[in-house]
């Protein structure tokens, strides 16, 4: 039997700094009222973004950094990488 070379979950292996600014933002909250299915919710594999009530609720200190968000939602959600000593460090 192979051994795994890596661990099964992967965040130990992720340092986050979470700065007190975000990094993303969304253009118009509207938008996310208009969308239908609310893609940003599921495809961010570390659950960034949370519908609540009439809100979309973004947990920015949750970012991985993956740029998932964008490529799903590019017209609506501003995604920029986070001030200098801020954001992810993976460690291997």
């Amino acid at each position: 039997m192979l051994e795994a070379k890596f661990p099964e979950d992967p965040l130990p292996l992720i340092e986050i700094t979470v700065d007190n600014t975000s990094h993303i933002s969304l253009r118009d909250l509207k938008s996310c009222l208009l969308c239908a299915n609310k893609p940003c919710t599921y495809i961010c594999p570390s659950q960034v973004f949370e519908w609540e009530e009439d809100s979309l609720k973004i947990n920015y200190s949750r970012c991985v950094e993956c740029g998932a968000c964008q490529q799903i939602c590019p017209e609506n959600i501003i995604w920029e990488y986070p001030r200098a000593g801020y954001g992810v460090t993976y460690h291997y």
